[in-house]
């Protein structure tokens, strides 16, 4: 399934999934829908509540019960079709075009892997950056800061003018846990999303100073994550899936989940040690061909106006433009670089 938050045009923000041609199925009405007429249950709408609530991380909580389910609505609705209709006659089928695409998911914990691939890794050696980046590394990424798809990235003139792209497969976590073995880790797997992490490269030489780096990727807006989550049953093997990404249709990064040099399974079982909450994402490194390491840096940094396409196999396509601070908020700036910062 392609598991996805929508908007309605009322405003109200709700967990689907995305059929074949392009409809959103809403699983909280097509659980209450599929309780009632295939598994015959009276309280269909407070059990459908209870395993599906409306919200991403709750769904992850569930764990695999919830998940059957939200499987078996999903499966039951496409083939109802046109006559799919809410137990109180609600709508169950949206058009993709009627609603709006959200982050998939907002979790508890984000954890961040850096310099996992090592392409990535020669291509700062040779760009000179200031602080080596040695696979692999974990940090975490700021919650607040994630957007999702087709929603702006803001750029903040009055804190950086190098703003700079990442192309990230992420995995979603669908259980809690600690303490596991690369060879259990596929049992926490719940599913995967694209995951762009944006980085104000100015600002991450200062801090890669102190050896340590944060704010530079954890600012507002700055985590576009998207455009839905794709179950872990979807992709058998996360290893072999081709990335790109595109500036404005220009190629900048290109290359192959294979590349990583610390598997998913090791990456997310070394993690474990600080906990994980159900719908936790943990990202898995970024692709060489940053604008940081090109040979024309101030040329390929993102800029207002671009609009920037990450796109991974048997995902999808996670676009989201980048505007200006007056563009979204006028021309206040309530904060200020520190002095005798540049």
């Amino acid at each position: 399934m392609r598991l996805v938050t929508f908007e309605t045009a009322e405003g109200e923000r709700r967990i689907g999934a995305l059929t074949a041609d392009d409809q959103v199925v809403d699983l909280g009405t097509a659980a209450a829908l599929y309780l009632r007429d295939v598994e015959k249950e009276g309280a269909y709408y407070r059990i459908a509540q209870a395993r599906l609530p409306n919200d991403m991380r709750g769904l992850f909580e569930g764990g695999d019960q919830s998940l059957a389910l939200a499987r078996k609505a999903f499966e039951y609705v496409q083939e109802l079709g046109a006559r799919a209709k809410g137990p109180s006659g609600e709508v169950v089928l949206r058009p993709r075009g009627s609603i709006k695409l959200r982050a998939p998911i907002i979790p508890k914990k984000f954890f961040h892997t850096a310099g996992n691939f090592r392409e990535h890794h020669v291509e700062a050696q040779r760009a000179g950056f200031s602080h080596p980046v040695l696979p692999w590394i974990v940090f975490f990424q700021n919650v607040d800061a994630i957007i999702g798809p087709d929603e702006p990235i803001i750029f903040p003139e009055h804190l950086t003018q190098e703003i700079d792209y990442e192309l990230e497969l992420a995995v979603v976590l669908k259980k809690a846990g600690k303490h596991f073995s690369a060879e259990e880790a596929s049992d926490y797997i719940g599913g995967y999303v694209i995951f762009n992490d944006v980085t104000a490269r100015d600002i991450q030489r200062r801090e890669m100073k102190s050896g340590v780096f944060s704010f530079c990727k954890g600012i507002d807006t700055f985590c576009p994550v998207g455009p839905w989550i794709v179950t872990a049953d979807e992709i058998p093997d996360a290893h072999n899936l081709d990335m790109e990404l595109r500036v404005n249709g220009e190629v900048r990064q290109k290359s192959h989940s294979k590349k990583m040099s610390v598997k998913i399974p090791q990456i997310i079982a070394h993690y474990s040690a600080m906990g994980y909450s159900a719908g936790d994402i943990v990202s898995t490194g970024t692709v060489s061909g940053v604008a940081a390491f090109s040979a024309d840096p101030k040329a390929w940094y993102l800029k207002p106006g671009d609009v920037i396409e990450c796109e991974i196999e048997k995902i999808g396509i996670l676009r989201n433009p980048v505007i200006s601070w007056q563009q979204a908020y006028g021309d206040k700036f309530p904060v200020a670089a520190p002095t005798g910062v540049k």
